[in-house]
């Protein structure tokens, strides 16, 4: 039997397969294990650690951090001016008004016939619609002595405005009225010479010269002009 595997050709040498021995195996897969711990390691150098960063660049960290936190507050802080601006923009200014249009103006406030003319008077035709200068509540819409017809209207400010001489009223007494709103006819009604409105201004009771007081408020009396208009034809 001996005898005939040894004549047996050899056309199978060098074609079985080698059995990887066991410790080749292992060290196989050892060398794989510290390869990948070798590029986890390396990836991981790639990342600065907290501990090995200068204190410059920690520094510029915390700047950066600070002024992007500073740019959000400066944002904040614009778009709440902006709104607040808005805000302002969008409430209704106070307006002041002219009591008619086309009338002379005349006997100014000031001392006549040795008297104090508490107001001024302002020539038109019978019958010339007036309006309410400034907003406010009606205390008075009939006759007043010598004022004749008259209307009387308290503002916000607790100024009051008296216009007085008319030949009929267009409000009632209690009644809110606006700027711009009409509140009688001019007329001659009471003492008075000729047909005209009397107007006055009472501040804490006591009458006053209604031109600068309504030069402050953007209304020149004198020479017709009311601050709104203006603004309007300028714009």
């Amino acid at each position: 039997m001996r005898q005939r595997l040894s004549s047996e050709p050899d056309r199978y040498r060098g074609r079985r397969r080698v059995p990887t021995p066991p410790r080749s195996r292992y060290a196989a897969v050892v060398t794989t294990a510290f390869v990948g711990a070798g590029i986890v390691a390396l990836g991981a150098s790639a990342l600065p650690d907290a501990k090995d960063v200068s204190p410059t660049v920690l520094d510029e960290l915390k700047q950066a951090s600070v002024t992007s936190q500073d740019v959000a507050a400066r944002s904040e802080n614009a778009d709440r001016a902006s709104r607040d601006s808005r805000s302002k923009d969008s409430a209704e200014p106070e307006v002041w008004l002219l009591p008619l249009q086309g009338y002379d103006f005349n006997s100014p406030y000031g001392m006549r016939w040795g008297k104090l003319h508490t107001g001024v008077d302002l020539v038109a035709g019978e019958g010339t619609p007036y309006v309410a200068i400034h907003d406010g509540l009606v205390t008075k819409a009939g006759w007043f002595g010598g004022y004749g017809n008259a209307v009387i209207v308290q503002h916000a400010d607790g100024s009051e405005a008296i216009y007085g001489h008319s030949s009929a009223v267009s409000v009632k007494e209690g009644q809110q009225i606006k700027a711009g709103d009409q509140l009688g006819l001019v007329g001659q009604t009471g003492h008075a010479y000729g047909t005209h409105l009397h107007l006055e201004i009472h501040v804490k009771g006591q009458p006053i010269d209604p031109v600068p007081f309504l030069q402050e408020r953007g209304v020149d009396i004198k020479l017709q002009v009311e601050a709104i208009y203006s603004e309007v034809a300028a714009s």
